[in-house]
C-alpha cells in the first residue's frame, strides 16, 4: 500500500470534477478523498445557481447515505443487549407480528398468504424482510401495493418525503395495515427496512430516533452537522432535479430540511457534511471503535445476502453483479463498501487501500446509477493512489 496521494493524481482529480460543474450540470460540489492521515478537499461551484459559493462545511441532504449510519446504530443497540439480530420484531413492533404476503407483487392487496415466519432485526438491516422497492413496481398500471403505499403517506417507494410522513407510531401502524411483497428472509427489497430500523431502535432505548442517533453515532464520532434537519439554511444548498428543459429547483434552504421532521426516516432522512462522514467512514475503517464492536463492524461491510436472497435480483436484474448487501450498505466483490444518495451525493469506503471518497452534489440522480461526475471523481481517487 503507498504511502498518500500523489500531486499529479490530485490534478486530474480536481479537473475531473470541474469538467462537471456549472449552472446547468451540477452547480456545486464538494469532494473528499481521504487516506490514512491525509485528507484533500475540492470545492467547487455555488450552493444555488447565481448564489453563494460552495463552501467545504456545506450541508447535504444525503438521502439513502442514510442507510449505513442506520445501520452502525442497530448495531450499536445490539451490542447493548436492547435487542438481538435474530430476534422477532413483534415484541417492540406488534404492528409487524401476524404478517399476510401477496401471492403476487402486483397483485390485489386482499390476495395473500399468512407469513412464514416473523420478520427478525437482521432482516431489516439486510433489506430482505419482505417489503421495499424493485423497479418494477414503477411500470404502468400502478401496482396495488404501490397506490396504498402513498395514500398512506409512508413515502418508502420513490424518493423520500419527510414533509408527508406522520409521526412514528402512525407511519408503523400505516405499515402494519398492508400485506408484505415477499416472504420474511426470501429477497433483497429496496429502502424500507431502514425506515422501520429507526422506529424500532426508538421503542428499543425509550429515546426518539434522533437521541439515537445522536448518543451511539454523532456524538462518539463529532458529527456536529448530521441529523434530521439543519437550522443553519444558509450552508444547505437547493436541491435540484434534472428536467429535459433544464435543473428544476426541487427543494430550497428553508424547505423541507430546514424544519424538524414528525418522522426521522432511517433509510433517507439525513443531512450532513463531507468531513462528518469521512469520520463515520473512519470509524469503520478503524475496526468500529468507538460505536461499534470489530465483529459488529465487520459484519456491517461484509456480503450478507445469500444466493438465493440474490436470485431474485436487486434494483434491475445485474444489480448484484459485483457486489452484494451487508448491514445498510452495498459491498463490492474487492471489498470496498458504501451507500449513494439519489439527492446527489456517493460514500465510498476501500479498506484494501485505506481510501474514502465523498462526493457531494445538489443535483438528484437521473437513475439508480451515480451520475458520471461521481464516477469520474472516483476513478481519479484511485489514480491518484501513490
Amino acid at each position: 500500500m503507498g504511502a498518500g496521494l500523489t500531486d499529479a493524481g490530485l490534478e486530474r482529480l480536481r479537473a475531473a470534477a470541474e469538467q462537471h460543474v456549472g449552472a446547468e450540470r451540477v452547480p456545486g460540489l464538494v469532494a473528499l478523498v481521504g487516506r490514512g492521515e491525509q485528507v484533500h478537499v475540492e470545492v467547487l461551484g455555488e450552493l444555488t445557481v447565481g448564489g453563494a459559493p460552495m463552501a467545504r462545511d456545506s450541508i447535504f441532504r444525503i438521502a439513502s447515505t442514510t442507510k449505513p449510519i442506520t445501520a452502525a446504530a442497530t448495531l450499536a443497540v445490539v451490542g447493548e443487549g436492547l435487542i438481538g439480530l435474530d430476534e422477532p420484531v413483534d415484541r417492540l413492533l406488534p404492528e409487524l407480528a401476524g404478517r399476510r404476503v401477496l401471492r403476487r407483487m402486483d397483485g390485489p392487496l386482499q390476495d395473500t398468504v399468512p407469513a412464514t415466519r416473523s420478520i427478525t432485526v437482521r432482516d431489516l438491516l439486510t433489506f430482505t424482510f419482505g417489503f421495499g422497492m424493485v423497479l418494477e413496481m414503477f411500470s404502468t398500471p400502478t401496482w396495488p401495493v404501490v397506490e396504498a403505499a402513498e395514500a398512506l403517506r409512508l413515502s418508502t417507494i420513490g424518493p423520500p418525503d419527510p414533509s408527508v410522513q406522520p409521526d412514528p407510531d402512525t407511519w408503523i401502524a400505516n405499515l402494519g395495515i398492508l400485506p408484505l411483497l415477499a416472504q420474511p428472509g426470501e429477497r433483497w427489497l429496496y429502502n424500507t427496512g431502514a425506515s422501520v430500523l429507526g422506529v424500532l431502535l426508538a421503542r428499543a432505548t425509550g429515546e426518539p430516533f434522533a437521541e439515537v442517533l445522536r448518543s451511539r453515532v454523532f456524538e462518539p464520532l463529532d458529527m456536529r452537522d448530521t441529523g434530521f434537519w439543519t437550522a443553519q439554511t444558509d450552508r444547505l444548498p437547493t436541491a435540484y432535479r434534472p428536467t429535459p428543459g433544464g435543473l428544476l429547483a426541487w427543494d430550497q434552504p428553508e424547505g423541507t430540511w430546514g424544519r424538524p421532521p414528525a418522522f426521522g426516516d432511517g433509510a433517507a432522512g439525513l443531512v450532513s457534511t463531507a468531513d462528518d462522514l469521512l469520520a463515520f467512514a473512519r470509524m469503520l475503517l478503524r475496526g468500529g471503535a468507538p460505536v461499534l464492536s470489530p465483529d459488529a463492524a465487520r459484519a456491517m461491510t461484509t456480503d450478507q445476502l445469500t444466493p438465493a436472497q440474490k436470485a431474485y435480483g436487486g434494483l434491475g436484474s445485474d444489480f448484484f453483479t459485483g457486489r452484494s448487501w451487508a448491514f445498510g450498505q452495498a459491498v463490492l466483490d474487492s471489498g470496498a463498501y458504501g451507500w449513494d444518495g439519489g439527492f446527489g451525493t456517493t460514500w465510498l469506503v476501500d479498506p484494501n487501500h485505506d481510501l474514502t471518497v465523498i462526493v457531494l452534489t445538489q443535483r438528484m440522480f437521473e437513475t439508480s446509477d451515480p451520475p458520471q461526475v461521481h464516477r469520474d471523481i472516483q476513478a481519479a481517487a484511485y489514480a491518484a493512489l501513490g
